[in-house]
């Protein structure tokens, strides 16, 4: 189980006790699924379509999709063919290690990072060979640094940008830098864009604009996040047809197709109006300006103005070095004394680049975050007062 996931069960414990928590943890929007979607789900089931569907998804939402991708990353020409629909893009980060990686292989995987990278490359007998994002260049993947980790073992490379857990964001020119990387040493780009919507400062650049990108790119990504759907699991990878039907081979001996009524849905949140998303956009902005405010106010803590995603990463080195706790034990003291759930770099997004950082989600209201933030100032000064 992901290590956020403890930090949610331990909240909800005290929660059961009679605490207020104010969870800064959750990765998901806090906006309902937009009506026409949750619609197009309940005409599908009324219609009957509850059956198997095609493996690699119902055609009319393939369709979509490539349309979508085509026109939103710059790509153009993506074609129904090269596209798989699958339950989640959690679903999709499985596939599409797993169906390439094999004993032996390293995989290069940004640190901090969404753990489930490193799990699915060991599954399947891989070595994450771990690349430090750094505070001091915006958490950003770098050409160079891709340059330095590459070995004559190196498999894959994994992008994820916007960046869980920093916010983080590639400049375009680090995206070309590193698709002529690996071009130039035959390796894979498998890229994480699900947060491709959550751009507040600079430009966002999709691993697609390489026009050679069906040579080594998995592209991954889902309606999760944009659409808020994150619990109807749907997700899709767009690769080159001859990988779609090699992942497609992978989808049916695990879970024979996507949910055929969320299919719909999918359909639905392509093809349907996209004004809505504008409204939520400037909301997070927002909270952006609040949590970043807020506990950039706070002392001994240090922040950035991430440009994506909806996370910020504090930075509470000063603090530890004058508790002397590690940053899982000042998690840990931040909820129970104060109901505040802050996952700690370490252990929750390995390896260690994360030790000294705690990952903010702003997704909620402007209030609360300014009420947690306030108890996390109080808390801080109780652990300040206490170590002295």
């Amino acid at each position: 189980m992901e290590k956020v996931f403890e930090y949610f069960d331990r909240a909800a414990a005290l929660a059961e006790k009679g605490m207020e928590v104010i969870s800064f943890g959750i990765g998901q929007p806090d906006f309902p699924t937009p009506e026409h979607i949750c619609e197009a789900a309940k005409n599908a089931i009324d219609a009957g379509f509850t059956t198997y569907v095609s493996p690699p998804g119902i055609r009319e939402l393939r369709e979509a999709i490539a349309e979508h991708v085509s026109e939103f990353t710059g790509a153009g020409d993506v074609k129904p063919e090269e596209v798989i629909v699958l339950p989640g893009c959690k679903a999709a980060i499985f596939l599409a290690i797993a169906s390439y990686v094999e004993p032996g292989d390293e995989v290069i995987v940004p640190d901090p990072g969404f753990p489930t990278y490193e799990c699915v490359v060991r599954y399947a007998g891989g070595r994450p060979v771990f690349l430090p994002l750094r505070e001091e260049l915006d958490f950003r993947m770098t050409p160079e640094a891709v340059q330095d980790a590459i070995t004559e073992k190196t498999k894959m490379v994994i992008v994820n940008s916007p960046h869980n857990p920093t916010g983080g964001m590639c400049t375009k020119t680090d995206i070309q830098g590193i698709l002529e990387v690996a071009k130039e040493h035959g390796i894979l780009v498998v890229s994480d864009e699900i947060y491709d919507h959550y751009v507040y400062d600079g430009e966002f650049t999709s691993v697609l604009v390489d026009p050679e990108w069906r040579d080594f790119v998995l592209y991954l990504n889902g309606f999760s996040k944009t659409y808020s759907m994150t619990g109807w699991r749907l997700g899709y990878i767009v690769a080159n047809a001859k990988a779609i039907e090699r992942l497609t081979i992978f989808a049916v001996n695990n879970f024979s197709c996507t949910a055929s009524f969320v299919q719909k849905a999918g359909v639905a949140a392509i093809r349907g109006p996209q004004d809505f998303f504008k409204r939520v956009l400037d909301e997070y902005k927002r909270r952006r300006e609040a949590a970043y405010r807020a506990f950039k106010s706070i002392p001994g803590v240090k922040v950035r103005k991430s440009p994506g995603a909806f996370y910020i990463f504090p930075n509470i080195k000063e603090i530890l070095k004058q508790t002397g706790l590690t940053t899982e034990q000042f998690a840990i003291k931040m909820l129970e004394l104060k109901g505040v759930v802050t996952p700690p770099g370490v252990p929750s997004f390995p390896l260690k680049a994360g030790e000294g950082y705690l990952r903010v989600s702003y997704a909620l209201p402007v209030e609360k975050i300014e009420r947690g933030a306030e108890r996390f100032r109080e808390g801080v000064e109780e652990l300040l007062e206490k170590a002295f």
